[in-house]
């Protein structure tokens, strides 16, 4: 059911070309997701809806990806990485698909509900693929296939800004459907992996108990979701936000591509770094350095400031995933790898997904001020918790 290389290559190989073929997906599955950031002004203006409508087709985008989570690593687990990737890549080409031709409101959230949907079925499978490929270089694996999720976000800064330069904002999502489509069909030949059907054991109470029951995998699961928050709310509404402080859209779209270019870089350092100090001892510095930096955006007055900030809180940020994924896929059973990431990423995410939908509320009621304070102390908690935890190691 995995796949193993006799050696850990991260660019040569048969480790090496699975990891840049997944890598590759990630990639356009996050840059078409992302794009929706810069140009949810513009969709906006063309649906006539409100922040808090728009919110809500990205709660629906990110809460169903959020549900798929478990299931699709369980089912990776019990059929195959191979079958699980394939029926991502298949469902999100059509989800983007459809987000172009989306007339109405109505039919833009289904539509994003869809993208939703098919990308849930795509990383647990895919980090469990790089985790069978890897154990020496597991960090820096990780790091690597995490950062080029981060250069989708340069690339969706780019695309939107490019797009609505010579075109409307649902000819975005038509070369992410190419890309996807030139890695379904890539990976489909170098995987030598089986497509499998069957009928499976989701197993829900007895993964419940194996997560649920660890102390200290109930804690990290509560900091995990306080960064999806933050990290869902600011992926949403950071280039709006930064257009409502009057910087112009220039200002917001590079901030954007600055939060995902940094990523890049961050990523596979972080990663890195991991496999050679304790990653308990780094996880509270990247979230303290991230709402340390998130509070110098709310208070940012000039484009400068507001951009050294996004600069300094996408290091905090996106250095986060790559060394929490790691040692929590150290720490499951190899046989239930899969599902126990999967089960802990459809938490963390589903609670994540509510980050828009409350940043959009609060805009509303208040002010995108007050909904960033909030996203400051979010993170600033997580840090807190992770202190204390790695003072009991």
């Amino acid at each position: 059911m995995t796949e193993s290389a006799p050696a850990e290559r991260l660019f040569r190989g048969h480790s090496g070309r699975l990891l840049l073929v997944v890598s590759l997906g990630w990639f356009a599955i996050q840059t078409g997701r992302l794009v929706v950031s810069p140009l949810l002004p513009d969709i906006q203006n063309a649906l006539r809806i409100t922040s808090a409508e728009a919110g809500f087709a990205l709660t629906a985008m990110w809460g169903l990806y959020a549900l798929a989570q478990y299931p699709s690593g369980r089912l990776s687990d019990q059929l195959s990485r191979k079958t699980l990737l394939l029926t991502g890549l298949v469902a999100i080409l059509v989800g983007f698909l459809a987000l172009a031709a989306a007339p109405v409101y109505a039919l833009f959230v289904l539509a994003a509900a869809a993208v939703g949907l098919g990308a849930g079925c795509y990383p647990v499978a895919a980090r469990a693929l790089v985790s069978d490929l890897f154990v020496e270089k597991r960090g820096r694996a990780f790091g690597l296939h995490s950062g080029a999720g981060d250069l989708g976000g340069v690339a969706a800064a780019g695309l939107a800004t490019l797009v609505l330069a010579y075109a409307t904002w649902r000819a975005a999502f038509l070369p992410i459907a190419a890309v996807l489509a030139v890695v379904v069909v890539t990976y489909a030949l170098w995987s030598a992996e089986s497509l499998t059907v069957a009928r499976t054991d989701l197993a829900v109470a007895a993964t419940a108990r194996r997560i649920l029951g660890d102390a200290q995998l109930r804690w990290l699961l509560l900091t995990y979701a306080l960064y999806a928050f933050t990290w869902q709310s600011a992926a949403g509404f950071l280039p709006t936000y930064l257009r409502a402080k009057d910087f112009s859209p220039l200002v917001a779209n590079a901030a954007f591509a600055v939060l995902f270019g940094v990523g890049t870089l961050v990523k596979p350092a972080a990663g890195t770094l991991s496999d050679r100090v304790p990653r308990d001892h780094l996880t509270p510095v990247t979230l303290a350095l991230a709402a340390l930096s998130l509070a110098g955006i709310v208070l940012a007055q000039t484009p400068i400031v507001a951009v050294a900030a996004v600069v300094a809180f996408a290091v905090g940020l996106m250095a986060y995933p790559p060394i929490m994924q790691a040692y929590l896929m150290d720490s499951f059973p190899d046989e239930s790898a899969g599902g126990d990431l999967g089960a802990m990423r459809t938490v963390y995410l589903a609670i994540g997904a509510t980050g828009p939908t409350f940043v959009g509320v609060v805009h509303t009621q208040a002010s995108y001020d007050l909904a960033f304070a909030c996203l400051v102390a979010a993170l600033a908690t997580g840090a807190v918790i992770l202190v204390a935890l790695a003072r009991k190691q």
